[in-house]
């Protein structure tokens, strides 16, 4: 991994005027921690070079820059070794002592990464996220006119837009590897925050929504779905939760409500349309299978059938999964009508498919051609 010097800490180059938000590692040419880092930079014996580092932390310990800068170079001299968690707990000292660095975050981001971190990841990831969007909030200094300072936030900004952008990527990436639901949703929850307008926000909310599913929490992620609806009343992915969450609800309401936001969706999909991509006609082919299951519910089981039956002609060849759940609710419809030769076919397509309903559909399967047997 590059290792990231501190060009200004290097030459000794002196602060300047304007306190900027971010923090710059500044030591000033000719004194004795600047001298000191000129020795170390002479080693070229890694080990050595190591050793000289830890001391320097230690003999200019009163020192917040030399010590953020000597543990910063620390973390990527273990990292180098192959210790990873010495490398990120010399990271968050680092850190500690030059809180608002990004170079230094993004550095530790890296590494723990490396490391398969991914509680790491988050916390590198949002802190720079928090310093990035405080920008815009810093104080401005006295005497400086407003279009003056608008501009040194813009620069600064635009100086640390590509850190921000890959500790935003890298947060993401954390959020879409972690298997536990509930360590998810805190990791999102982290991140709407300190990446506001994110380009992976529509994603981010149906791992959201999905994350409350796997937890049964129905109140949260009604809550969240709905508040998502509230700025963005098309998103599909939110729809479709909402209209499958809706209809395994037993609150009264609940139903009639998965019925609108389902055929809300199909409105919008426009399966039909010639432009009409893999995603629309899914999205179409879910809600279809999710209203004809609310139907069923609500026992108007012939339109159920209509519902379905449109579900599979759009879901067959696109996403067998989904195709699988509508041939088993399909083959459930069929049967609950006594059209067991319908139900018969349906169901013995479902269970060539691999799927979770796969086992359901078997033994529907096995109950309709008892029934069938009994009819002749």
């Amino acid at each position: 991994m590059k290792r990231y010097w501190t060009l200004l800490a290097l030459l000794g180059l002196c602060a300047p005027l304007l306190r900027a938000q971010l923090d710059k590692l500044v030591i000033p040419a000719g004194t004795p921690e600047d001298q000191a880092l000129q020795a170390i930079s002479k080693e070229s014996d890694s080990d050595k070079r190591l050793a000289m580092y830890q001391d320097f932390v230690q003999k200019f310990s009163s020192n917040p820059v030399a010590v953020a800068y000597g543990q910063w170079q620390i973390a990527q001299a273990y990292q180098d070794k192959g210790d990873l968690e010495k490398a990120l707990a010399a990271g968050d000292k680092a850190a500690a002592a030059s809180p608002h660095d990004i170079d230094i975050l993004v550095t530790m981001v890296g590494i723990a990464q490396a490391a398969k971190n991914n509680g790491k990841v988050m916390e590198y990831s949002v802190h720079g996220g928090e310093v990035y969007n405080s920008l815009a909030k810093q104080p401005k200094p006295e005497g400086m006119s407003d279009s003056d300072f608008a501009a040194h936030v813009t620069d600064e900004k635009a100086a640390a837009q590509s850190s921000y952008e890959f500790l935003e990527a890298a947060a993401y990436n954390a959020i879409t590897s972690t298997a536990d639901a509930k360590t998810r949703v805190g990791y999102i929850e982290r991140f709407t925050p300190a990446f506001p307008d994110s380009r992976f926000a529509e994603a981010i909310t149906s791992y959201a929504l999905m994350s409350f599913s796997e937890l049964n929490d129905m109140p949260r992620l009604v809550a969240y779905g709905e508040k998502v609806l509230a700025t963005s009343p098309e998103n599909l992915p939110t729809l479709l939760l909402l209209a499958n969450a809706y209809a395994d609800d037993p609150k009264a309401g609940s139903l009639a409500k998965s019925v609108t936001y389902a055929q809300k969706t199909i409105t919008i999909a426009k399966a039909d349309a010639p432009d009409a991509d893999r995603s629309r006609k899914v999205s179409a082919g879910v809600a279809h299978s999710t209203l004809g299951y609310a139907y069923m519910k609500e026992d108007k089981t012939q339109a159920a059938v209509t519902e379905l039956k449109a579900a599979a002609g759009l879901l067959k060849g696109q996403d067998d999964q989904s195709y699988a759940v509508a041939l088993y609710r399909l083959g459930f419809a069929y049967a609950k009508l006594n059209r067991v030769s319908d139900a018969r076919d349906v169901l013995t397509e479902g269970v060539k498919i691999t799927s979770p309903v796969q086992q359901m559909s078997r033994d529907l399967l096995t109950k309709v051609n008892a029934a069938r047997a009994q009819g002749r």
